[in-house]
């Protein structure tokens, strides 16, 4: 067999042997199979908080068992391949295997990196707030760019968007805006991407055409169900409605439909302006307070080996996540991480998984010769 189907194929199963040992295989398959008897028990409904932590384990489990599964039967096929092809001397049979064997090992590292995503809240839906920094227009427009930038990224993996809130900028682009991000793992992926985002280009609003510096922020938090008990007191909680912005037709602009809910204590602000009325938004904002305080908590789980709420307060502009350079020359740069690339126009398009990977395997010390112990 050809050398480099050989090489491809020992990448492939290095995989496949990491994320058997993260995932402690034979238990693993055990656990679903006892997991897969109690869903089929006819009175588990009647318990439906149980039923849903239930049936999102068995989701979670399930998917990682058939990641491996699928990487092994594929491997199978493409090395048949290959050597049918070496017997039978079918250069194109084994460009074949060969494009096959590339899409294992991509698949593959994913997969090893998913594997890493074992936190408490890493598979729920996210909210991820966008903000301009002080810069007026070129704020407002980089803080658009980066909107454009997120829901790409979301779509380009299968993920649906809703835009919660938005307040637009004055001239171009907006002041901020709040997206839910629903999809496997969005909070897990999107949380990496929490801080500020520089951008230096030359200015399209300045008749001089000179470089200017803009600063955004991304903020993002998980959606929690209510399967999470978060007590709030309904008195530390300050409620102001207003008239909507943005698009929505004649309605949204004729009633204060919005909802602002400020929580005293922590000084956390969430808006909404999604729905048609100001009951719905309310709804909707008491979700988004409630997982704001929840990944507050869990920041402070996270913080003494992390050290993720100093990153998460540290959001000043000042400190910068990565930098975005269209001119003198074109760079994104990642600044925790160093990953960097030239390709700035496909970041902006939504690019994001080398720069999201890599924060993550930071985050969690994780190497391929960490094996199981990730």
């Amino acid at each position: 067999m050809r050398a480099d189907v050989e090489a491809s194929a020992a990448d492939i199963e290095q995989s496949v042997g990491l994320l058997r040992r993260r995932l402690d295989w034979e238990p693993a398959l055990r656990k679903l199979d006892e997991l897969n008897a109690r869903v089929e028990d006819p009175t588990l409904w009647d318990r439906p908080s149980e039923a849903q932590a239930l049936m999102r384990e068995r989701t979670r489990l399930a998917t990682q068992v058939d990641a491996v599964k699928s990487l092994e039967k594929g491997l199978a096929e493409a090395l048949e391949y290959a050597e049918l092809a070496d017997a039978e001397g079918d250069e194109e049979l084994l460009n074949d295997a060969r494009a096959q064997l590339a899409a294992l090992k991509e698949r593959g590292a994913r997969a090893e990196l998913e594997a890493l995503l074992s936190g408490e809240a890493d598979a729920n839906d996210a909210y991820l707030e966008i903000n301009s920094g002080a810069g007026g227009t070129e704020s407002c427009d980089w803080a658009g760019m980066l909107l454009r930038m997120y829901t790409r990224w979301a779509n380009a993996h299968g993920m649906s968007v809703e835009l919660i809130e938005e307040t637009p900028g004055e001239q171009a682009g907006i002041k901020s805006a709040t997206l839910q991000i629903k999809g496997p793992n969005a909070y897990g992926w999107l949380k990496t991407e929490a801080g500020v985002h520089r951008l230096v280009r030359i200015s399209p609003y300045d008749s001089s055409a000179r470089r200017h510096t803009s600063f955004a922020s991304a903020w993002v938090y998980p959606v929690v169900d209510d399967t999470i008990v978060i007590d709030i007191n309904p008195a530390d909680v300050r409620t102001d409605t207003y008239r909507a912005s943005g698009a929505g037709g004649q309605h949204i602009n004729k009633t204060d439909s919005a909802v602002r809910l400020t929580h005293i204590p922590t000084g956390v602000v969430v808006a909404c302006q999604a729905g048609r009325s100001q009951h719905q938004n309310r709804d909707e904002a008491w979700k988004m307070l409630r997982a704001r305080l929840y990944e507050l908590e869990l920041q402070k789980q996270e913080a003494a080996a992390q050290a993720l709420e100093d990153q998460k307060t540290d959001i000043g502009w000042g400190h910068q996540i990565r930098s975005y350079v269209l001119q003198p020359y074109q760079m994104v740069k990642d600044l925790r991480t160093d990953v960097e690339t030239s390709d700035t126009q496909g970041v902006l398009d939504g690019d994001l998984d080398a720069f999201m990977a890599a924060s993550l395997a930071q985050r969690v010390g994780a190497t391929r010769t960490e094996g199981g112990n990730a």
